[in-house]
């Protein structure tokens, strides 16, 4: 299923810190489903999920590179030099991430959207290659994985995948094996 998941939920079946989960987002779902990938308590968008274990491994392992796209909103102004740093890849904990797509969206006068595409996933990677060029995140939303979009579903609410969708994400899990 794809879950619009919103800000203020931790992406897991139950905290211990007792926070509010995903999983009280889908108990109407017939079967018991688990988030596929993250998406920290702060940002928002599409999380898919699943009964499939093998399913998620596949999309979820760093070796498949499926790309996720985001709309980050951060605050001023972005120049040319912070935008080649962030496609380039920016150093975290240690380890250059991955080249990237990133460009501007939009500009107001006091912030501006960037569009990212990744083809790896690691924690609060976006907000830590911000941070790292001086950028502050305002706002996260992935909107997109693997061509599987978002589109207008409601913050907190979830659908099953079309059958095209599914047939993507087949595709591409599968042309991982070989």
């Amino acid at each position: 299923i794809m879950l619009h998941k919103p800000r203020g939920f931790v992406t897991t079946l139950n905290d211990e810190k007792d926070r509010k989960c995903v999983s009280d987002l889908v108990k109407d779902v017939p079967v018991r489903v688990f988030p596929v990938g993250r998406l920290d308590m702060n940002s928002e968008g599409l999380l898919l999920m699943t009964n499939d274990g093998e399913f998620a491994n596949k999309l979820t392992h760093p070796s498949s590179h499926v790309n996720k796209t985001y709309r980050v909103t951060v605050k001023g102004d972005v120049d040319d030099q912070k935008l080649i740093n962030l496609c380039e890849g920016i150093v975290i904990d240690g380890v250059k991430t991955l080249p990237c797509d990133c460009f501007i969206a939009e500009r107001k006068p006091d912030r501006t959207v960037l569009i990212f595409i990744l083809t790896e996933g690691r924690n609060r990677q976006i907000r830590k290659m911000c941070e790292a060029v001086g950028l502050e995140v305002l706002r996260l939303i992935r909107t997109e994985i693997a061509g599987v979009k978002l589109g207008m579903l409601k913050r907190g609410a979830w659908r099953h995948l079309n059958e095209k969708e599914m047939r993507h994400l087949t595709n591409i899990t599968q042309s991982k094996e070989n």
